[in-house]
């Protein structure tokens, strides 16, 4: 069974307000007006809604909101971008949600839940007065349809079981009666709570039986894509822009967000904005309110400007280059132990990383319950240790300063996302330290569209795809690096030590007990990092937005997506 948690207030008098909530909340950071004068109008160029001067929330007003990246699809279940599941995560709801301090699961369209012993089955107890968009109800049969669709796909419709790797040993879900629903695994399957609230992409948000019965070209049209949640689809025009408008009557957000009632906004319009530049400029002209993937270097000048910048630490994995142990020569051993003890972590947090950034100290993230640190074993700066594996590994130096054996050179291939503004120069970073060493590490980062085509070919051309995957519990690193999931290192079935990845990471679905689960953790980012070296983590990322200072209540949640249902804008 669930229970609230205990609430944390930051002090305001008019109401109590949990650390997650930022712009105006106990995350955001003050700053001095200087070289702009902000707007006093609201996004869409009215003015603002009056009130608010006492931080009494205000209803009303459109919120201009830029990104870097676009939704190629209106369908929540199918996006693998950020801008994918953050319109996802305002369109639907989720059975629970997750605490971001604390990992806690609480409730939110499920009231309570029931574990048996075995953890093969979750019985959720369901709120009654859910409704989607179109007036249906949200009940048992809709969780049924969903999660089974969500699993398993429907080729006669042409939609793909994006829900698998998240739900991994998914048997299917019962309907106990019209408001409960049991969902069953064939093994353990620890994590699955949490993978309840998730909020990260493709996530498993709720979707009417009507928009589940269409096919994937008909789920283009963003009119039928029909959710639970505060918003509901205007208008979407791919790389342009995506219109969200109020959900009239609806009073069921996360218990925890101390929400009641409809979203404050009346509109959300989410522009896409590629260049930093523009996104800089847009801000500062007041044409937008606000925008995610604010540059590392204008931060601080956009802080002088007056305007305000949060931010949350992605949780999950660290942005990391996952090796190819398939393909020479990141097949060798010795050649990803010395990657991984051949940068220097230091340069890149002086010359790339800003406050809101922090060098990896494991392939987890800090904030993920089990972290470890290895930045004073296998994740420390020693050049001369990894001169001396690859010496007795047989990589000797070649004319041009690059190592060569049996006639090849040292040459490893990197496929990464331009989608986050600190990569591309943290990439280049490392790859000045490994061509001391003569490992020539050839970079090709690229947009999102172009490395989802790239990586498609991963296995047999490319030694390091560099990304990361959110998820705010342990068990990302088996949905990542398990053979029988996600095979980020491309294990073959011959790999030496496959059978013993496959189980080590797989205890960490056995145990709900938090000791057993810690030392699972640890065990699993041992494997990873020291016993396989699968994986050189780089630096934990973070979802950082700038706003102007009359808008309010924009949410990060523990996946370090953001939602609107409390978002508002006061006048100025």
């Amino acid at each position: 069974m669930s229970d609230l948690p205990t609430s944390i207030e930051n002090g305001k008098p008019v109401r109590k307000k949990w650390p997650w909530f930022v712009g105006g909340g106990v995350l955001a950071v003050a700053v001095a007006a200087a070289a702009i004068v902000v707007p006093t109008l609201s996004g869409d160029g009215a003015p603002a809604a009056e009130g608010g001067d006492d931080g009494t929330p205000v209803a009303g007003g459109t919120l201009e909101f830029a990104l870097i990246d676009y939704q190629r699809s209106p369908d929540p279940h199918w996006g693998t971008n950020y801008a994918e599941s953050i319109v996802a995560d305002n369109i639907t709801d989720k059975l629970t949600w997750q605490d971001p301090d604390t990992g806690e699961i609480t409730p939110w369209l499920a009231t309570s839940w029931d574990v048996n012993d075995e953890l093969t089955e979750y019985t959720f107890h369901l709120r009654d007065d859910v409704t989607f968009s179109d007036g249906s109800p949200f009940n048992a049969e809709a969780v049924k349809a969903n999660f089974d669709q969500y699993v398993h796909g429907d080729e006669a419709l042409g939609i793909n079981p994006n829900g698998a790797v998240l739900f991994p040993n998914y048997e299917g879900t019962t309907v106990d009666d019209e408001y409960t629903a049991t969902v069953t695994f064939s093994q353990p399957s620890a994590s699955f709570l949490q993978a309840s609230s998730f909020t990260a992409n493709a996530g498993p948000g709720f979707l009417s039986l009507a928009t589940l019965a269409l096919s994937a070209e008909e789920r283009t049209d963003p009119t039928a894509i029909i959710g639970t949640g505060p918003f509901v689809y205007e208008e979407w025009t791919e790389q342009v822009r995506t219109v969200l408008d109020k959900r009239e009557g609806y009073d069921w957000a996360p218990p925890a967000l101390e929400h009641d009632g409809e979203a404050y906004l009346d509109r959300i319009v989410f522009n896409v904005i590629p260049e930093a530049s523009v996104r800089t400029g847009s801000l500062q002209s007041g044409e937008i309110d606000a925008t995610l993937d604010v540059g590392t270097t204008d931060e601080a000048p956009l802080e002088a400007a007056g305007l305000t910048v949060i931010s949350r630490q992605v949780s999950g994995t660290a942005i990391f280059f996952n090796f190819n142990t398939s393909l020479a020569p990141t097949n060798d051993l010795a050649v990803r132990k010395a990657i991984q003890l051949g940068w220097g972590r230091g340069a890149v947090e002086k010359t790339v990383l800003t406050d809101n950034y922090s060098v990896a100290g494991s392939i987890l993230a800090d904030t993920v319950s089990g972290y470890a640190d290895y930045s004073d074993s296998v994740l420390r700066y020693d050049p001369d240790e990894a001169e001396r594996l690859l010496d007795e590994a047989g990589w000797t130096l070649g004319s041009d300063g690059i190592r060569e054996k049996d006639g090849e050179r040292l040459q490893v291939k990197l496929l990464g996302i331009s989608n986050l503004v600190a990569n591309k120069p943290a990439y280049e970073s490392v790859q000045q330290d490994l061509a001391a060493i003569g490992v020539d590490l050839e970079l090709n980062v690229l947009p999102l569209a172009d490395y989802a085509a790239a990586v498609a070919s991963a296995p047999t051309d490319w030694n390091v795809v560099a990304a990361n995957r959110s998820r705010n519990d342990p068990a990302v690193l088996n949905l990542q690096f398990s053979p029988l999931i996600g095979n980020g290192s491309y294990i073959a079935d011959d790999f030496e030590g496959r059978e013993d990845i496959i189980e080590r990471l797989g205890r960490l679905e056995l145990t709900l007990d938090p000791e057993e689960r810690a030392g699972y953790a640890k065990d699993a980012q041992d494997l990873i990092l020291e016993d396989y070296a699968l994986s050189n983590p780089i630096y934990n990322p973070s979802q950082v937005i700038a706003h102007q200072p009359y808008v309010h209540g924009i949410i990060f949640d523990a996946q370090a997506r953001n939602h609107f249902v409390d978002t508002w804008k006061s006048a100025q």
